[in-house]
């Protein structure tokens, strides 16, 4: 069958780093084709350039087979391809309607926007996406960055896409959401649709595509119909190396608690408590929007609690600021590293430094040069960040990598407990795996841990306890392994109480 879009011998590199070397690749009308491959093996650049956001150095792009050139994001709408990207790109001050139609306006005769005819147009996008249709005049920054997401697909579907990209689509969706997703992802393939489905959630794969290619460091290692190839295959193709799945543990918890919450309570939950020790990992489960996020805010001072009590070691303790939290030896990786986490365009170095600067001042107030240089080094030695030098800019680092800065920018300030908000959102295979390892050796070492997340696979891995939130409140507790299974948690997680 003739592939409606087509890429030959795409290259693209990013200074010294080759992102793509060469690289053909075909989508046909009506398939759902599944990229894969490690953070940093090209997807993400593949789509950008046939998204229109950058230009390759070298090759051709081919629709219906007529050699054509993306010059930028509205020519590839024009040309019938929208993405919808793995961080929410939205204009948080404008409204959803505003968002979805910025660029894309309904105008009147007289070349005014029609906004009676965009409301009924984004009531049926909502409909579709099983979207609360009262949000449509909500400010996009009020809304969960699974919610942005959603609209963000609305907005995509809006165009007249004769290819729909999706990249990591349900990394920040809950599983209700993913699965609206999927039937979406159906229908629209049915219809004849190109869907290119990038994901590195292999279950995913196997679920909704018919056809998977594997990227590994810029190159296409292979294009098979989805019953040709199992998981193992996949994931040798990917990492070319075996992958670990189980991961082995030394337990020493403390006897007594290090951190107690008692009856927090804010605008976004009630009435939480729960206890943590040192050498523990603590999993938080819920629905995006059950307030484990920010939970997790208020103990690190960036949400004001309206009551309750935070006890460290046996003793109260008051934490307005994340400056305060920090001096109690408290570090926070927040969910959305691109805006909350990390400055993008700067280098490994400056985003390292930040947190521990007064450690790296002299008698003069100066920063000792040498010894930042030195801890940058070792930092990234340390968690294997794939990047030219420690002066590489974080925008041109695959998003595993970004996560790694991320989780060593707070390691650097040694911390005595690590909340980790979605540690693996959007990671490959192998980073996972990597980080995975990482926090299990931590909590070996004597660090108290949270893990937030929204992958039950992820909390059931990994957690000694299981706490579930559910519209603000606990609605699960899990303190045995034999407990901690995907239907407890599911059941707790959409409201059935089922707390041992």
């Amino acid at each position: 069958m003739e592939p409606f879009l087509k890429v030959s011998r795409i290259v693209k590199n990013f200074g010294g780093v080759k992102a793509l070397k060469g690289v053909d690749f075909e989508l046909i009308k009506g398939e759902v084709h599944a990229l894969v491959g490690e953070n940093g093996a090209g997807k993400s650049t593949l789509i950008k350039i046939i998204s229109g956001v950058i230009q390759p150095d070298d090759g051709e792009i081919f629709i219906e087979g007529e050699k054509v050139r993306i010059l930028n994001p509205k020519d590839a709408h024009e040309k019938g391809i929208a993405t919808v990207y793995q961080e929410p790109l939205v204009y948080k001050k404008l409204s959803v309607v505003e968002n979805i139609f910025l660029g894309n306006e309904i105008k009147t005769s007289n070349g005014s926007i029609n906004w009676k005819a965009q409301v009924n147009k984004c009531k049926e996008l909502f409909k579709l996406l099983d979207i609360d249709p009262y949000l449509i005049h909500t400010p996009m920054g009020e809304l969960s960055v699974g919610l942005q997401q959603l609209v963000l697909i609305a907005k995509a579907l809006n165009y007249s896409a004769k290819v729909l990209i999706f990249d990591e689509p349900t990394a920040i969706l809950t599983e209700i959401e993913a699965e609206k997703l999927f039937k979406i992802i159906k229908k629209l393939s049915s219809q004849g649709v190109a869907i290119l489905y990038i994901s590195h959630r292999l279950e995913e794969i196997f679920r909704i595509a018919n056809r998977v290619t594997v990227f590994r460091d810029g190159k296409r290692e292979g294009t098979f119909d989805i019953e040709e190839v199992n998981r193992d295959k996949i994931i040798e193709l990917m990492a070319g190396k075996a992958l670990i799945e189980t991961i082995e543990r030394q337990k020493n918890l403390s006897k007594s608690p290090i951190l107690e919450v008692h009856n927090l309570t804010s605008p976004y939950f009630k009435d939480i408590s729960f206890s943590l020790y040192a050498g523990e990992i603590l999993g938080f489960s819920g629905l995006i929007g059950s307030g484990r996020s920010e939970l997790m805010q208020t103990i690190f001072g960036l949400i004001k609690k309206d009551s309750g009590k935070v006890i460290l070691n046996g003793e109260e303790i008051e934490i307005n600021s994340p400056e305060v939290a920090m001096k109690y030896g408290i570090a926070y990786l927040p969910e959305d590293r691109a805006n909350e986490g990390l400055f993008l365009r700067e280098t490994i170095k400056f985003n390292i430094s930040i947190p521990i600067l007064k450690n790296l001042t002299n008698f003069f107030f100066k920063i000792d040069n040498k010894k930042e240089n030195e801890l940058a080094q070792k930092a990234m030695d340390a968690i294997k960040i794939k990047a030219p030098s420690i002066l590489t800019v974080l925008n041109n680092l695959s998003g595993g990598n970004q996560q790694k800065v991320l989780l060593e920018k707070w390691l650097l300030t040694y911390p005595k407990i690590l909340i980790l908000d979605e540690p693996t959102r959007g990671v490959d295979v192998g980073v996972k795996v990597e980080i995975h390892k990482e926090i299990v050796k931590l909590a070996e070492k004597g660090m108290a841990i949270i893990v937030v997340s929204s992958e039950l696979p992820e909390v059931i891995k990994l957690s000694d306890r299981v706490i579930v939130m559910h519209e603000g409140s606990i609605s699960g507790k899990f303190n045995r392994k034999e407990e901690i299974t995907p239907k407890n948690l599911i059941s707790a997680a959409t409201g059935i109480r089922k707390a041992s």
